[in-house]
Order: C-alpha cells, then sequence, then structure tokens
C-alpha cells in the first residue's frame, strides 16, 4: 500500500452520520471515524476506520499557567499584527526587558501563546 503520498482523503464521517450504521453495530463506542480515501493511480475508493484499542485511566498534567497570571511574550518589532493582538488583549509594553507583558487567560489558545518567552519567568 505504498501510495499513501498521492491518495487523498475527501471524506470523513463521525459515528451516527450517514454510512457509519453498519460500522457502529459492529464497533460500537470504540469506532472513532470513517475515511473515504481515493487512489487516482489504481482508481481505487478506500474505506477506512480509526478504532479506540485502549482505555486507561490518565491525569492530565497541571496547567503551567493560571487565567490570571502574567506572562511574557517575545516579539519582534516587525511583527505588526502580533503586536496589535498583544494590545487587544491588553498587553503593556516593558521597554526595558523588550517583552511584552499580558495575562495567561487573554491570550490562551491563540496565536500569542507561542510567544511566551519563559526565560523571562525565571528571573
Amino acid at each position: 500500500m505504498g501510495n499513501d503520498a498521492i491518495m487523498k482523503t475527501r471524506l470523513i464521517l463521525k459515528p451516527g452520520q450517514r454510512g457509519t450504521k453498519s460500522l457502529i453495530s459492529k464497533y460500537g463506542d470504540d469506532l472513532v471515524c470513517v475515511r473515504y480515501r481515493y487512489d487516482p493511480k489504481t482508481r481505487q475508493r478506500i474505506k477506512t476506520i480509526e478504532l479506540i484499542i485502549e482505555r486507561k485511566e490518565w491525569e492530565p498534567p497541571p496547567e503551567k499557567f493560571s487565567a490570571e497570571n502574567l506572562v511574557a511574550l517575545k516579539i519582534e518589532g516587525y511583527e505588526t499584527e502580533l503586536r496589535k493582538k498583544v494590545k487587544e488583549a491588553g498587553g503593556i509594553w516593558k521597554p526595558d526587558k523588550r517583552l511584552w507583558f499580558v495575562r495567561y487567560g487573554k491570550i490562551s489558545g491563540t496565536i500569542l501563546e507561542k510567544h511566551i518567552y519563559v526565560d523571562a519567568l525565571d528571573k
């Protein structure tokens, strides 16, 4: 099956959607999704499924920052769109440190989260 690189996935169905009924009766709650892939070279439509094969207890790691934590962001001067987003989130520029500071809750889940400057937090 070495054609994975050229096959295109065109449809992904979640359990309960039309076309998954027989697979739900076979796999039950272990069915995650059904994919339809198309191989132009062999002119085949291939139906694949994703299954849960194991369930274990798991404890999520603690959050690194709470919503109220002040975090430092390193954003370069030319990154004008990011600077605008920090300002909109209530960020404050500290020129002596050359860093922005903003509450983590205001940037959690946004592109700004990737710009947290962790080294500044150790000082």
